[in-house]
């Protein structure tokens, strides 16, 4: 199997992928540099039903192959990085936050309902990346990561888009932030994520203070990330 490390330089964050005649994805300009026998491939054109998907998802088209022995070192983030490590199962990433994985693993998308996602503020479409199956997989964080574990018909409420993944039988649905009509003018808080499991959920309680530095000079561009 790859190997990944997140390594941290400079109060920024980096990934390598150490390969032994192995294949891994990575997301659409995320190379910094490679060494070793590696080849990298990227087809010169996705299928009709993939471009559209992508771009409509707001996600990469294209998302490169590497496939031999080295070390390939990806960009680095003011953000951060956490490792997946799927075990036959299934997780739905929120927009932005795939950025690399092993070969084993499948890509494909996850379309929330018509009302979801016009209620949770994502349009008529919200499409986002579901990765499947066995072996590790690379998001981005725009801070450290808490994983919780939601029982049975447990929810949980977040504003915003602090979750970062969610296991597939976790459910979304979109909720009013406070139960009478004028307290959502006054609260602040307009409508809610409301998760619901059994599964687990990753999420963010809190940017890293140089992102969030970054982000209220309202220059997100440079960073790798659904919080942009």
């Amino acid at each position: 199997m790859a190997e990944f490390k997140v390594h941290e330089l400079e109060g920024t964050y980096y990934v390598d992928i150490h390969l032994d005649q192995e294949t891994v994805r990575a997301e659409s300009g995320a190379l910094s540099y490679m060494i070793g026998d590696i080849d990298m491939y990227s087809y010169l054109m996705p299928s009709i039903g993939g471009l559209v998907t992508s771009l409509t998802a707001n996600e990469a088209v294209y998302r490169p192959t590497y496939k031999g022995t080295g070390i390939i070192t990806l960009e680095s983030s003011l953000g951060g990085f956490h490792i997946l490590d799927l075990n036959n199962d299934t997780w739905i990433l929120e927009k932005g936050a795939y950025w690399a994985s092993e070969d084993s693993v499948s890509l494909s998308y996850h379309r929330e309902k018509m009302y979801t996602s016009f209620w949770v503020g994502e349009g008529f479409i919200y499409l986002q990346t579901q990765v499947k199956g066995s072996g590790k997989v690379v998001v981005t964080t725009r801070g450290p990561v808490q994983e919780i574990t939601l029982k049975e018909g447990e929810e949980i409420v977040v504003s915003g888009h602090h979750v970062i993944c969610r296991t597939a039988e976790v459910s979304l649905k979109a909720r009013r932030a406070t139960k009478n009509i004028t307290g959502v003018v006054t609260s602040g808080e307009k409508r809610m994520r409301v998760f619901t499991g059994p599964g687990r959920i990753l999420l963010n309680p809190t940017p890293y203070w140089r992102y969030f530095l970054l982000a209220q000079g309202g220059n997100n561009s440079v960073e790798p990330s659904q919080f942009e």
